[in-house]
């Protein structure tokens, strides 16, 4: 299971850390809302819990729960700016489809052996 990161989404992680003054790293999850069903969480990892894992990459490092991990597991994580707007963006293959206002996604069907 993995996940990478863009030198922009890494260089935002540092600076933001850097800014806060502590943390490990940038904590990504998944919850259950919205009109599609799923949404990435985002917040500051100060510690390690039970069941997480640890990615890192230029530096930078991202933590992820062992629920959410199966959902976002294979994306690539970027920092993008979209006009006046900057945000982590996720490009994760699990993806099916976005609601309108693109804050929450559903996922591909599995296809069952």
């Amino acid at each position: 299971m993995t996940i990478t990161l863009t030198e922009n989404a890494a260089k935002q992680i540092q600076h933001q850390l850097a800014k806060r003054g502590k943390g490990l790293g940038l904590r990504v999850g998944v919850k259950k809302v919205g009109c599609s069903g799923f949404a990435y969480t985002f917040d500051y990892a100060d510690e390690m819990r039970a069941g997480d894992q640890m990615f890192e990459l230029n530096n930078a490092k991202v933590v992820v729960d062992a629920d959410s991990l199966p959902v976002i597991d294979g994306s690539r994580l970027d920092f993008v700016k979209e006009g006046l707007k900057q945000t982590f963006k996720f490009e994760n293959p699990k993806v099916d489809a976005t609601c309108g206002c693109g804050e929450s996604f559903s996922l591909k069907e599995v296809e069952k052996s």
